[in-house]
């Protein structure tokens, strides 16, 4: 046993460098397994065994390696847990029972103007009037909304609430727990004109509004989205279609504020202030400037932050260029995997819900991937600069540039096959271009405009930035048009996706040879999630829609009139990328106006199942018989206890518990549920609460 502890010692003696990065993710652990499992109990036995490790690093001894390890490595899980915890109940807010259509006034707090989809969305604080949660967010349509909708002003509407969604499928978005930790009680949308009753002392919203929407004047379409983004994180001008175009490319990265953004900023900034200053003998002989210069960064990187709406990714990239800076006013190595751990801890301590949001993990995913990269010694050699022909010095530079790409899909892709259940297989090539594009061209030209703007020679300016921008949607178009440009999985599990982020995290932040092992929990978990069949039957939640798998292997749509959302949402949950058909078109599938039929020759047997899809009463005797003759029946009400299928029940009652179910038929026939049995979370126990009085109550 001591030698066992001495191989251990030494191990961690030659990785001593590298033990701090652990102390984040050793947080990030406690955070997840908060998240994961299901009750105080579990919640609980975290933080104890964040104890035992603590106590076993004070039995073998705080001098040693392994004593601290285990001591400041079961401290941090354990308060990642208890920090969760904490948040979760500070955040608390009322939660709308039910559905309801009422009258809603309250202050505007938000406006995020969805320009593509011709809407705009209101986050409005309402005091709790009229038994309404104290914050609301409503979406107006473009005709009904008047001038004056800015944050500050109150607004009155009537409109249709609901309360924030939860997940419609097995491992679909789960709205409800994003919507928790922001303090938002009910969603919904208005119903006729928005009238406003106290105008805003700021009457034409805050700066972020007013240049977005002159960035959007300047440039027409999914072009202005995207440049509107660059400069203020406002995503809403870009088409769903564009957008799609640019993650199936591998692109999307570009959309949202972080590392590039920061970095191009804070560059600009410094750049400016050196050559600004330097024109001057005087400054130049008596400051430092490259010091001035950091300073200018700094605040240029903030201001950005803030100018785009402080989300997570660019805070922690602020983050990041700050402590940059700072390593270099003291003549430290600038960017370091210390540097990436420092940040994350940061992140993780102020909002520890944002570890299980996709925007967090693949922001410190991709940067993280690139750091250790660069870290190690033979790309190091590869890149360094030495005396060499041109020719070999940009070889050198464009093969840097495809394995950091490569280095960065690679540790994207179960997170995007996670959340996204697709990825773009060509995005390392497509970046070769669009990040120089963005970093060199859009950005500096966006910037130029923006500021000849001031005496009104921007024009050729936000030409020049609209032709780039136009080339840049037509790489992503392009990309995604390529056959087999996106992989698609219809689920990963947690267990296999926990399974290749500790692979990964094993792989990527230790030095010595034993990094290695890091490849069998990443491996075990690809092989497990690739192996996982794809489900025959998807139900949501509310049993209004269902979506089965045909004999030709395509899904097929219960209702004919399903929306563009859900649409997407079943597709992507079933595995396939194209568009997904009505059921009347299925052979094997009979439809009336308010039921189907459908055969599925599965596992040796032929399945019979039955689905309602619409709201009118059926006839007592026949639909009886009916539930007699099939395997499931699916609908969005709840059935008396004279319908009796052979083998499931899926309506209103049922689903209540379950939600949204992901079904496999064969000969060992499984049913995966969105709810989880026993779990004790605030946000589904406020959907607990209201599960049973959200659809009308029709017998049958």
């Amino acid at each position: 046993m001591l030698f066992g502890l001495d191989r251990v010692e030494r191990w961690l003696d030659a990785e001593r460098d590298q033990l701090p990065l652990w102390l984040p993710v050793m947080l990030g652990v406690g955070v997840a397994l908060w998240f994961s499992l299901p009750d105080s109990r579990g919640w609980e036995a975290t933080i104890l065994l964040g104890g035992a490790l603590m106590l076993a690093g004070f039995a073998l001894g705080a001098e040693r390696r392994i004593g601290r390890a285990l001591l400041l490595g079961g401290l941090a899980m354990a308060l990642g847990c208890a920090l969760a915890w904490w948040r979760a109940e500070r955040v608390a807010a009322p939660v709308l029972p039910r559905p309801i259509v009422t009258d809603v006034a309250g202050r505007i707090r938000s406006v995020d103007v969805q320009a593509a989809k011709g809407n705009v969305r209101l986050v409005l604080e309402t005091g709790g009037a009229s038994g309404l949660p104290p914050l609301v967010r409503v979406t107006v349509d473009d005709a009904d909304a008047v001038p004056g909708l800015v944050p500050g002003a109150v607004a009155r509407m009537r409109a249709r609430l609901v309360p924030p969604p939860t997940a419609a499928v097995p491992g679909g978005y789960d709205f409800a727990r994003a919507a928790w930790f922001q303090g938002l009680g009910a969603v919904g949308s208005a119903m006729g004109p928005v009238v406003v009753t106290q105008a805003s002392r700021e009457t034409q919203g805050g700066l972020r509004a007013r240049m977005t929407a002159h960035i959007r004047n300047r440039i027409e379409g999914s072009g202005g989205g995207i440049a509107a983004s660059f400069a203020t994180g406002d995503r809403g001008g870009i088409s769903a279609e564009d957008e799609e175009a640019m993650r199936a490319s591998g692109l999307t990265h570009l959309l949202s504020v972080s590392g590039l953004h920061i970095t191009a900023v804070v560059a600009a900034a410094m750049f400016l202030t050196m050559r600004l200053l330097a024109l001057s003998p005087a400054l130049a002989l008596r400051w430092r400037l490259p010091l001035v210069a950091a300073g200018a960064g700094a605040l240029a990187g903030i201001g950005y932050t803030l100018l785009t709406g402080a989300e997570v990714p660019t805070i922690r990239s602020c983050i990041a260029a700050v402590l940059v800076l700072i390593g270099l006013a003291l003549g430290r190595e600038a960017m370091t995997l210390r540097l990436v751990a420092t940040g994350a801890l940061i992140v993780l301590l102020l909002w520890p819900e944002a570890l299980v949001g996709a925007s967090f993990q693949l922001s410190f995913a991709a940067i993280t991937a690139i750091v250790a990269l660069h870290e190690t010694g033979w790309v190091q050699r590869l890149v360094m600069r030495r005396d060499e022909a041109l020719a070999m010095r940009l070889g050198r530079g464009l093969i840097g540039l495809i394995l950091t790409g490569i280095a960065v899909e690679v540790a994207l892709a179960p997170i995007a096959l996670f959340h996204f259940h697709k990825q773009g297989l060509y995005g390392a090539l497509a970046n070769l271009v669009a990040i120089p594009l963005t970093t060199f061209v859009i950005m500096p030209l966006e910037a130029a405009a923006l500021v000849f703007d001031t005496v009104g020679l921007g024009g050729p300016f936000w030409w020049l930035t609209g032709q780039a921008l136009a080339f840049l949607l037509w790489l992503a178009r392009a990309v995604a048009a390529v056959p087999g440009s996106v992989a698609m999985l219809p689920a990963l599990p947690v267990g296999a996706f926990a399974l290749m982020i500790g692979g990964s995290l094993w792989l990527l932040l230790w030095t010595t040879r034993a990094r290695l092992l890091g490849f069998a929990p990443f491996i075990t978990g690809a092989v497990w999630a690739l192996t996982l069949p794809v489900p025959d039957m998807l139900v949501t939640g509310d049993g209004t829609h269902m979506a089965v798998r045909g004999g030709d292997g395509r899904m097929r749509l219960l209702r004919p009139r399903t929306g563009d959302f859900m649409r997407d949402v079943l597709a992507e949950r079933s595995g396939t990328n194209d568009p997904l058909e009505d059921l009347d078109t299925d052979p094997d599938a009979e439809c009336g106006r308010d039921m189907c039929i459908v055969r599925m020759a599965r596992g040796g047997r032929v399945w019979r199942i039955a689905a309602t899809r619409s709201d009118y009463r059926l006839p007592w005797a026949e639909f009886t018989a009916t539930c007699r003759n099939v395997d499931i029946i699916v609908s969005n009400r709840r059935l008396p206890t004279g319908c009796t299928p052979r083998w499931l029940k899926a309506d209103r009652e049922l689903l209540a518990r379950t939600g949204g179910l992901a079904i496999t038929l064969g000969a060992s026939p499984a049913i995966e549920t969105a709810n989880r049995p026993g779990d004790h979370h605030p946000w589904v126990l406020a959907d607990e609460r209201r599960a049973l009085r959200q659809a009308p109550d029709r017998p049958h």
